[in-house]
């Protein structure tokens, strides 16, 4: 008897679990629905041992939205296999592009390289090292419905503390400088809508990327929201943002950037005062 009751106990854990997996699938069809299109994007550096598993699980989520989309790995000069790993792969799915920078650019040259490729409405990036769950971004779709920009932040950063720290500092001077309310700027999952860039001019070619994007996106009235995601650890490869001459370089582009908006400003202000005499 009590073998019995057993039975029916995983019997119905298992009909719970396909309902919970068929309500699932039917949750993210529905997302898919309203989206028209999408482009998913990786900026890779020497991943050659990360980027085929990382588009082969983008490719899975993108399927089961049932929308149009296109993949694309932005090779920023690699001097691994990436870039041939890439193209094996575009050579075998006709919906996976590879745009590549001969030498390497900077991060942010590779994010503007994907901006640029991307033809469909909406486009996602994240970091082609595996360190976020590309499962999480099918949520993000409709809070588009009243957002152009979502700017996810780590729940749970799998980074040293120095990292966490400068991350944290950095994030608090650029908000400081620019009026925004982002709670973690350099988190490389996001999602906006492709025309801002269309109307935005971007310049940084490295770790300010982030930071300029949000900036000017945000003084042209383009709306942000934030959702939080998982953050896990590198199982491959190597960072290289914590290169001195990476963040030497981000510094000096805030500065710049910095000065740019700011006339940018005084300029539209001057404007808007003669236009309303």
């Amino acid at each position: 008897m009590n073998k019995g009751g057993s039975q029916r106990t995983e019997d119905g854990g298992q009909r719970t679990e396909e309902r919970g997996q068929s309500h699932e699938r039917k949750r993210v069809a529905r997302v898919g629905q309203s989206v028209r299109g999408i482009t998913v994007f990786f900026p890779c550096y020497n991943e050659q041992d990360n980027v085929a598993r990382t588009v082969e699980r983008a490719l899975e989520v993108l399927e089961k939205l049932n929308a149009d989309f296109e993949v694309i790995i932005v090779d920023d000069g690699s001097t691994d296999n990436t870039g041939r790993i890439a193209d094996e792969i575009a050579g075998r799915d006709n919906r996976v592009r590879v745009v590549h920078h001969h030498p390497n650019l900077g991060y942010g040259a590779a994010l503007q390289s994907g901006f640029k490729a991307a033809t469909k409405e909406l486009v996602f990036y994240t970091d082609g090292d595996g360190q976020f769950d590309i499962r999480e971004m099918p949520p993000l779709l409709p809070l588009m419905d009243k957002a152009d920009i979502v700017s996810c932040y780590r729940l749970n950063r799998q980074d040293n503390l120095v990292r966490r720290i400068n991350g944290w500092c950095w994030t608090k001077l650029v908000c400081l400088l620019f009026g925004m309310k982002v709670r973690d700027i350099d988190c490389a999952f996001k999602l906006y809508k492709r025309e801002i860039f269309d109307h935005v001019e971007l310049s940084s070619i490295g770790a300010l990327i982030n930071a300029e994007i949000l900036a000017r996106a945000v003084r042209r009235g383009y709306r942000l929201t934030e959702r939080g995601v998982h953050h896990y650890p590198r199982t491959a490869g190597r960072q290289t943002g914590g290169n001195p001459r990476v963040i030497l370089r981000a510094f000096k582009e805030l500065i710049k950037l910095y000065h740019q908006i700011k006339s940018s400003d005084k300029q539209t202000q001057m404007v808007d005062t003669m236009a309303s005499r």
